[in-house]
């Protein structure tokens, strides 16, 4: 089996709900990183064998899958195909991994893997609520089904109940995910301020830079929140913030690498992904990370740089007392409590920033997971070339 590797990767900023890319056409989002994708590279676009992209709520303009529509609105050639990947939160990493197993299974050589979602434009969850209403279906994907109910009762199935039942599990107090939340705010304005994400970010017409962190926010602010369940721990200020945005990575085999003379950046060293419960949902990273460590024969401490998705402050703070993990090592410019969480990009989001971050830092490993509807999580480890 050959290598597979990570050429380029790009992004544009994320954009806060009813902010600068709210009224972006999705498909001309993700054509806007199909673009530069391929201008960075220099890349034959007709030599790109698929377009795998995340993407969630795919209804009204992301419906039609939004993966071949945004290639075909950046005006790149017609015989390129595309496919639309849910695996909910992580989509879009989901997607790199469908991407890195055709380039590892010889059957394909070059392929680009992204995400895109405009949550302003097409609210969370509206496929499973809004737009079934009209059916007489708007109770959500398990309601109706013998089977579920048999097997999990009328427990909730909901993302705030998940993150409840983690905190009070792993006794994380709210002062911990504030603290933990302000902290993800200081270092996304840190990374704005010092240029950190210049490079991988594309801007779209007067955005440039992300709009999501709050240079202002303070525990005593935050304090002053409401729970979003009565009588819970969490808030607005440690949830992931509503957000749109769009991301892209060209992924090579040997063969491709050999033949276009193009730059390998990194090495993608491990892919897995695993389940655990689906009504607790977002802890499944923690089993996730052990499943990949021991597959691979690496400890934690030898990941140099770790993403993992920031949907809720008691998700990171689980997982990192269950790893051990350095927490100077983890979401080192903010995550998505600061910097928003577009569901269907983000997965690409965050490994496009740990490769930037890698080779800024001069890290070789880095570990991203995510914790995803349903109760699973993926993890990739990436090895800086």
């Amino acid at each position: 089996m050959g290598e597979v590797y990570i050429v380029e990767a790009v992004r544009t900023p994320v954009g806060r709900r009813g902010g600068g890319l709210a009224a972006v056409h999705p498909a001309d989002l993700g054509a806007h990183v199909l673009t530069a994708l391929m201008e960075r590279t220099g890349v034959d676009p007709a030599a790109v064998e698929d377009v795998v992209f995340g993407c969630l709520d795919t209804v009204g303009p992301q419906a039609g899958d939004i993966a071949r529509t945004s290639w075909l609105a950046a005006g790149l050639p017609e015989e390129v195909p595309g496919v639309t990947v849910d695996r909910q939160c992580g989509s879009s990493q989901q997607a790199v991994h469908f991407a890195a197993q055709a380039v590892l299974s010889g059957t394909q050589d070059l392929v680009v893997a992204g995400g895109v979602q405009n949550m302003s434009m097409i609210p969370i969850a509206f496929a499973s609520r809004q737009a079934a209403e009209p059916l007489g279906l708007a109770q959500g994907p398990f309601a109706g089904s013998a089977g579920w109910r048999a097997r999990y009762g009328d427990q909730p199935v909901d993302q705030f109940h998940g993150a409840e039942l983690i905190a009070e599990r792993w006794g994380i107090t709210r002062r911990d995910q504030e603290e933990y939340a302000l902290r993800s705010h200081q270092r996304a304005v840190r990374a704005l301020d010092q240029g950190r994400f210049a490079r991988e970010t594309v801007a779209y017409g007067e955005l440039a830079a992300d709009e999501g962190p709050r240079r202002d926010t303070t525990l005593e602010k935050m304090a002053a929140l409401a729970p979003v369940v009565p009588g819970g721990s969490i808030t607005a200020a440690c949830s992931s913030q509503i957000s749109d945005g769009a991301a892209a990575l060209l992924i090579a085999g040997e063969r491709a690498v050999r033949e276009h003379g193009l730059t390998p950046r990194a090495r993608i060293h491990h892919l897995s992904v695993r389940g655990g419960d689906p009504i607790r949902m977002l802890s499944a990273p923690i089993p996730a990370t052990a499943h990949a460590l021991a597959k691979t024969g690496m400890t934690i401490d030898a990941m140099d740089l770790i993403e993992i998705n920031e949907a809720f402050a008691p998700v990171v703070l689980a997982w990192l007392k269950e790893t051990g993990a350095d927490p100077d090592r983890v979401n080192v410019n903010g995550g998505a409590i600061a910097l928003g969480h577009p569901l269907g990009a983000t997965g690409v989001r965050l490994m496009t920033t740990l490769l930037h971050e890698l080779e800024r830092g001069g890290g070789r490993f880095g570990l991203q997971t995510m914790c995803e509807g349903g109760g699973q999580a993926n993890v990739t480890i990436i090895e800086r070339l």
